[in-house]
């Protein structure tokens, strides 16, 4: 009878093996503070980005709502990751509750590594999907379906959270683990270049880093088309007014994800193709800049609006309605380089037309021939 209970007594769960709770390090108050603060600021700058939305996507347009359906699904993907991570967190400063006797089998470390995987992915897929959507929409706009755009925008954000879910469920299937993490505080996937644990660590870097590629190279052709449509008539701008307003918050949404995420991304890919050991210290400083992605992304909704910014610099010509028009000197020179780098292409037919323009002038000065 001894013999069957020593190894149920001995047995250390997997989610232990590497890092055995209870550990020497002790956090200090500091700790419990500081995460309180950083969850409070972001829920509450998340919950406020969400009643903008809500206001937003009321009074906007239908062409308009799909990217405020990205944008929402953004803010409650960044507000139930702080809520759901961000409690446990501070539930373990504050009480220093020890994992092995609360969560014998793991379940609990398995859950919250979930939810850092999840949670961190969709943000960054979010971001790609969105500036996909902008391209087709600057770029294609006839191959947009006008009739129902709420529910493929719906569709496109449910297929993000399934991909993102599907990737976190991976370690509960034997690509991956997950693990109790120093301090003691949380769980992730094991950052190993041992076995599966490689895979996945890679899979996790690289899918980050393709949507931030992805991201980037979409939004900067759209700035680009964009410059060329809205330095056309003032007609054309101002139609044009709010999709510049969507590629500006797209684009510093973008800017936002790459400083917060690429650190941390190229850490852990750094780490498992080198072989070396994991630095504890680095994986906490690149993880709380990631973390702040959460906290910065709703601002950019809340702050970079033209009916905000009218508020905060009244002086401003925005009656004159375009966006280009508050940078004249910028929008000059954008207007020149696009012409120059259009006038090769539409050189011969510029010239056709004018050839055409002379001769229908010189026929209609002609005087008319004498009646006999």
């Amino acid at each position: 009878m001894n013999s069957s209970v020593l190894p149920h007594v001995n047995y250390t769960p997997h989610c232990y093996s590497i890092s055995s709770p209870p550990f020497k390090y002790l956090p200090t108050i500091a700790s419990a503070y500081f995460s309180s603060i950083f969850s409070a600021l972001g829920l509450t700058s998340n919950l406020i980005a969400f009643i903008v939305l809500l206001k937003s996507f009321q009074r906007t347009h239908s062409r308009s709502r799909s990217f405020l359906i990205f944008l929402g699904g953004l803010v409650v993907t960044d507000f139930m990751g702080l809520l759901v991570t961000g409690s446990i967190v501070i539930s373990f400063h504050v009480t220093h509750f020890n994992w092995r006797q609360l969560d014998p089998n793991c379940h609990f470390c398995n859950f919250m590594g979930m939810s850092m995987v999840f949670y961190g992915l969709c943000p960054l897929l979010l971001g790609a999907a969105m500036a996909i959507e902008r391209f087709i929409g600057i770029n294609c706009p006839f191959a947009r379906s006008a009739s129902m755009p709420k529910t493929r925008t719906l569709s496109m954000v449910l297929l993000v959270w399934l991909v993102a879910g599907c990737i976190a469920l991976l370690p509960l299937t034997g690509i991956g683990s997950y693990h109790m993490q120093m301090p003691g505080s949380w769980c992730f996937f094991n950052i190993s270049s041992e076995g599966n644990d490689l895979g996945f660590s890679l899979l996790f870097s690289l899918v980050g880093l393709i949507c931030i590629a992805v991201s980037f190279l979409l939004n900067t052709v759209s700035v680009v088309t964009l410059i060329k449509v809205c330095c056309g008539q003032d007609s054309t701008q101002r139609r044009r007014d709010n999709e510049v307003e969507m590629m500006v918050q797209l684009i510093l949404i973008n800017v936002i994800a790459s400083i917060c995420w690429c650190p941390l991304l190229v850490f852990i890919a750094q780490t498992v193709l080198s072989g070396g050991p994991l630095q504890v210290k680095y994986l906490l400083l690149w993880l709380r800049f990631a973390t702040w992605n959460q906290i910065l992304d709703p601002w950019v909704y809340i702050l970079f609006r033209r009916s905000v910014l009218r508020r905060i610099y009244p002086r401003l010509p925005w009656s004159r309605g375009s966006i280009m028009t508050l940078y004249p000197s910028f929008s000059d020179t954008i207007r020149r380089f696009t012409r120059s780098s259009l006038g090769s292409t539409m050189g011969s037919d510029e010239t056709a037309e004018m050839e055409k323009s002379n001769v229908a002038a010189t026929s209609s000065l002609k005087p008319p021939p004498p009646s006999p």
